[in-house]
């Protein structure tokens, strides 16, 4: 292989990395749904339904990604994505209050699909060039995915402060076309005869494991994958609901709102140094150490959070905010890495597309807790069944064993 080739796939990380801080922007909607319920009177409810469908059809746009990306290729996929992603948020922004269901419409599942596909033929994509480092490649990818409520849900506060949601909206649905089309033009998977470094198997690590090439339909078949994939469910729940109600679980603990939406961004930033240093985790220690400490991780974010809710406290509430993003990032890239290491390359895109559908009922957990958080009237009963699924993750870990 030419040198120059090995310094290509380092591009093609960063210009992934890029494409995805863009269209991380469905876990900023604790800051894009509030001017919505403001302008039409829509429920919390309501609103919170908008981010569960909008995780469903990211699931089920990853899947299709991982179907589509052999028979279409990556670039045809990608000006899809683009299309659907940026067409969804442009045609939110014309929206006036006539039903929800049209959020639903344009924001859940053009915008849920387009970034679906897009995330799926990205990761897919640039994780061929890194067969080597797997869980950095995941991580480095997955930070700028989760990063993405932070740089792109500050800047769409201050243009909903000044000249408006809807010119919010707009801007994020022509910047993710953009971005998304021209990621399209420039990203490319390594030809035939590429030759890339191959897996290092460490000495020492009694988890190391050799890849298997399994079809998706072997791997559903396989112990180690129903395991895995409802211990990232737990996971994944567990931030995902709280990134759903970051910023007024902040407001109820005495949190203005300036510093509630800084909160967002912190939780965003420990969300992405979590997905990039799991995924080193992941390639040093192995995977039994590393989805130890992510549960572990899990478990004391929401008792944290939870404590937060209970005593009123701001500062329990930071420190929860910032073990909670730290956990969440894990998810992802354990899910990434785990599907390579165990199941092999050959059949990843499919496969990472089936363990990404943890997320559906991960996004409902975020719809029974914005049920929960209105009967209630307060936080501690949804943070009280978040650390519960914690526990349950963490015993789903240790029974995991090798493919």
């Amino acid at each position: 292989m030419k040198h120059d080739t090995l310094q290509h796939r380092w591009g093609f990380l960063i210009l992934g990395t890029a494409a995805l801080l863009f269209a991380g922007v469905i876990y900023a909607w604790s800051i894009l749904k509030t001017p919505l319920g403001e302008a039409f009177g829509w429920t919390g409810k309501e609103l919170a339904l908008n981010y569960t469908l909008t995780m469903w059809c990211f699931c089920l746009g990853g899947f299709g990604g991982g179907l589509l990306g052999k028979r279409l290729g990556s670039r045809v996929c990608l000006l899809l994505a683009a299309l659907l992603a940026g067409g969804g948020f442009i045609l939110a922004s014309r929206l006036t209050g006539g039903s929800v269901v049209l959020l639903y419409l344009c924001y859940g599942g053009m915008g849920g699909l387009g970034i679906g596909l897009a995330y799926n033929v990205i990761i897919s994509t640039v994780n061929r060039w890194f067969p080597d480092k797997k869980g950095l490649c995941s991580g480095t990818l997955m930070m700028g995915f989760g990063a993405s409520a932070l740089v792109v849900g500050k800047l769409a506060a201050a243009l909903m402060e000044g000249p408006g949601w809807q010119t919010a909206y707009l801007c994020i649905g022509i910047a993710l076309g953009v971005v998304l089309g021209l990621t399209a033009l420039f990203l490319r998977a390594p030809g035939p005869d590429t030759v890339l470094p191959a897996a290092a198997t460490r000495r020492g690590r009694s988890d190391d494991v050799e890849a298997l090439e399994c079809t998706t339909g072997q791997m559903l078949r396989r112990p180690s994958f129903w395991l895995a994939f409802f211990c990232i469910v737990c996971l994944s729940a567990v931030g995902s609901t709280v990134f759903s109600f970051a910023k007024d679980l902040s407001v109820s603990t005495g949190a203005n709102a300036d510093f509630a939406t800084t909160l967002v961004g912190v939780l965003s930033i420990c969300n992405g140094l979590g997905r990039i240093l799991i995924g080193s985790l992941f390639d040093k220690l192995g995977r039994k150490k590393t989805m130890l400490a992510a549960n572990l991780l899990t478990v004391l974010a929401a008792g944290t959070t939870l404590l937060a809710a209970v005593l009123h406290s701001l500062p329990l509430c930071v420190a929860g905010l910032c073990l909670t993003g730290f956990s969440y990032g894990s998810s992802p890239t354990i899910s990434s890495a785990f599907t390579a290491a165990f199941y092999g390359s050959k059949y990843f895109p499919l496969n990472f597309s089936v363990m990404n559908f943890n997320l559906i009922p991960a996004a409902l957990t975020a719809t029974a807790a914005g049920g929960m958080l209105e009967a209630t009237g307060g936080f501690t009963a949804p943070l009280a069944l978040l650390s519960g699924l914690a526990l349950v993750s963490l015993v789903l870990s240790l029974l995991i064993r090798k493919p």
